[in-house]
């Protein structure tokens, strides 16, 4: 018979005595469960201990958090939180180094733990932290500890950052000025001054003041990725809390200071392998750069400003010679018109009118005159190879620029916050000083290109505009490292690819419609789901690593989960670092019974996503988030490094409870696999050879035996 479900068997270990192994009633107050293991050691004042975890955290079981109690758990008896921070704090104030040094050592293990950390902060521990940092008497490893200890204390958000003094930001950020300081301080430094720049608008003033940018780009040509990270991150958390004013201020000073080249060449380009966290920040760093944009994008143009207009008709003046100009006003006026509708633009009299839509709004004209001042041949060519042909085969390029820009825009998302757990860089906006006039020009010269192939006129338009966004979109997907790279790869997107990449996409969704191929395929379905299924929790049985995502600034901590082999539990546990391979079932100290698992939830219904505010305004990490649902009422929570992974564990998860696999990623490979089998199937039909006399009564065709490679 099982134990009743509010009693979990534990062991709970004593230094220096043997292990108690007990039934906890989860129904009993946790003091009265203390004093009965303290009486079982002859221990006196109980009030005075606590129950820790013995592995993993080793965080402080409270009231709230006992219900994660497992069966097999070990526990440990140690010194109640509040009588640890007290001993801590007069230890790190006393005169002995060395027992400052093992006290602060230990303070930073322990701040970490929200239970301790709300005691010593009651206590002021933070401000005697501040006053150590202040004195300047702290170095080497003491300080490093310092610095650890605020930094996890602080980002439990129960204190305000608006707190902090402006000695304090003063001496941090000397630590990060000085041309030669211990890694470990330099890095804590960074992140306090980077918490401080996100959490308070105040501090973001005084931080700015006592930063140097750089310094901090100092920072980028260094050989550890880890201080590299920080220091990006440290600039983008002031490029992003900047006021609009400053923005374009501060990306003028990041490029005299040649931000990209060092980025580049020390950080893309270095000797190591982009990790997860120095991807984000990149991706973050480009995000706020192409934002930059959304000024102009959002700018509706003055039909009646001469100076806008001039810039109009310097296009006219570039693509034509307008130096032999009539004298008459009516004969220029005719003139210009032919002009423009020869540039491509709808509004022949007034192409000014063209650039009152936003967006793309005055950026596309800023393209558009880039264009024909850096790459002035190209620019000629274009415009003069359109406005001499009379077959109705013209490519408008004014037209085409300006919805080229807005859909370049799009593509980019010019304008929009960075997502939380998104990754997506693009090396090659890295390796140019314009990148973005740069990447408009090499799509304008493939949209002409384009044209030509689909032997467009001006009512295929729309049609041209969606081949060249697929084209473009697919030619980013790849992760071209250069622009050159990015032309060979459009130069592989032709028209005709296109064509051939839809068709061959659609086999798996269109088939044949007739009855018998509609049965065959019916038929054929359940075997294929099958297989899928076997994959699916294949894939559970290897694992995968998580990344713990909190609200507070992003760190590189992980978890690993994976189902055992005879799919009954799930195992999981805490990592150190990101694994290379399989992680084996001994190091993984948690696990959940299948048999308990309720219920599979996903995106704004997971619990994680409803108590964390910060990540309401993400979309990806929200599409990328599911709960297992077990039993008493606790829950697991997930969010997948990407899609992919997302759709293998919810789909997987969901067979295991003999439920609908209803992914995206199941729907695409059943539709393939279904079109391959039936293809091998008739295939093998129509190598029949019809003997004359009668055939026996034929066998059904035999099932190919396929594997589909999902790594």
């Amino acid at each position: 018979m099982p134990p009743p479900a509010d009693i979990v068997k534990v062991a709970i270990e004593w230094p220096g005595a043997n292990a108690q192994l007990i039934e906890m009633d989860q129904k009993r107050p946790l003091a009265s469960i203390i004093r009965e293991v303290c009486d079982g050691w002859s221990l006196s004042g109980s009030e005075q201990f606590a129950l820790r975890y013995a592995d993993g955290p080793q965080l402080y079981i409270t009231e709230q958090s006992r219900g994660e109690i497992k069966n097999g758990t070990i526990l440990r008896l140690a010194i109640s939180p509040a009588r640890a921070a007290r001993q801590l704090l007069e230890r790190i104030q006393s005169h002995g180094i060395d027992a400052r040094l093992e006290a602060l050592k230990e303070l930073a293990k322990l701040s970490a733990d929200p239970t301790f950390a709300t005691e010593f902060i009651n206590m002021e521990g933070i401000g005697t932290l501040a006053r150590l940092v202040e004195s300047g008497t702290h170095f080497g490893e003491m300080l490093a500890f310092t610095l650890t200890a605020f930094l996890e204390l602080m980002d439990h958000s129960i204190v305000s950052w608006d707190l902090i003094s402006l000695s304090f930001i003063k001496q941090i950020a000397g630590y990060v000025n000085q041309p030669m300081v211990d890694v470990s301080i330099l890095q804590r430094s960074l992140a306090i001054l980077e918490s401080m720049v996100l959490n308070s608008h105040s501090l973001y003033h005084r931080v700015a003041q006592e930063i140097t940018v750089g310094q901090l780009i100092g920072h980028l040509q260094v050989s550890n990725q880890e201080i590299q990270t920080y220091a990006i991150a440290l600039i983008n958390a002031l490029f992003l809390k900047a006021p609009e004013d400053r923005r374009q201020e501060m990306a003028s000073t990041l490029a005299q200071k040649h931000l990209r080249s060092i980025i580049l060449n020390h950080v893309i380009r270095g000797n190591r392998p982009i990790k997860a966290e120095m991807a984000h920040q990149l991706y973050v760093l480009q995000v706020l750069t192409f934002n930059l944009l959304e000024e102009r994008m959002m700018t509706k143009m003055d039909p009646n400003d001469q100076t806008q207009r001039d810039v109009i008709f310097e296009l006219r003046k570039i693509a034509f010679d307008g130096e032999n100009d009539p004298t008459g006003t009516e004969k220029r006026k005719a003139m210009y018109a032919k002009d423009y509708k020869m540039l491509g633009f709808t509004n022949h009299l007034n192409p000014a009118m063209d650039f009152t839509q936003t967006p793309p709004g005055m950026l596309a004209l800023d393209n558009m005159l880039y264009m024909a001042k850096v790459h002035q041949d190209t620019y000629i060519r274009i415009v003069l190879e359109n406005s001499s042909r009379e077959d109705k085969h013209e490519c408008p390029f004014g037209r085409c620029a300006i919805e080229l820009t807005r859909v370049l825009c799009e593509i980019l998302q010019v304008g929009e916050l960075p997502n939380e757990g998104c990754n997506d860089y693009h090396p090659m906006f890295f390796t140019h000083d314009r990148a973005w006039e740069e990447f408009f020009c090499v799509c304008v010269q493939l949209l002409n290109k384009t044209w030509k192939e689909m032997r467009a006129t001006a009512e295929d338009f729309n049609k041209v505009m969606q081949v060249v966004r697929e084209q473009i979109t697919r030619a980013l997907a790849m992760k071209p490292s250069s622009l050159d790279q990015l032309k060979n790869k459009l130069r592989g997107l032709s028209y005709s690819e296109i064509l051939r990449l839809r068709q061959s996409e659609r086999m798996s969704q269109d088939d044949f419609q007739s009855p018998p191929i509609i049965e065959l395929r019916e038929r054929i379905q359940p075997e294929i789901l099958e297989l899928i299924k076997q994959q699916r929790l294949n894939r559970l049985c290897e694992g995968s690593c998580f990344r713990k995502v909190g609200n507070r600034r992003r760190q590189e901590k992980f978890w690993f989960c994976r189902l055992s082999l005879n799919h009954k539990v799930l195992h999981y546990g805490d990592l150190d670092e990101s694994p290379q391979g399989e992680v084996p079932f001994e190091m993984l100290s948690d696990k959940i019974p299948v048999s308990d698992i309720k219920s599979v939830v996903t995106g704004k219904d997971c619990p994680h996503m409803k108590e964390k505010s910060a990540l309401k305004q993400n979309k990806e990490v929200l599409e990328l988030a599911f709960s297992v649902l077990y039993d008493p009422d606790e829950t697991l929570n997930f969010v997948a490094p990407n899609k992919y992974e997302y759709c293998i564990w919810t789909d997987g998860l969901c067979a295991l409870l003999g439920r609908e696999m209803g992914s995206d990623l199941t729907r695409s490979d059943l539709d393939t696999l279904i079109s391959m089998e039936m293809k091998l199937r008739l295939l093998d039909l129509e190598n029949i050879t019809i003997p004359e006399a009668p055939p026996p009564v034929p066998k059904e065709p035999s099932s190919y035996n396929f594997t589909y490679n999902y790594s």
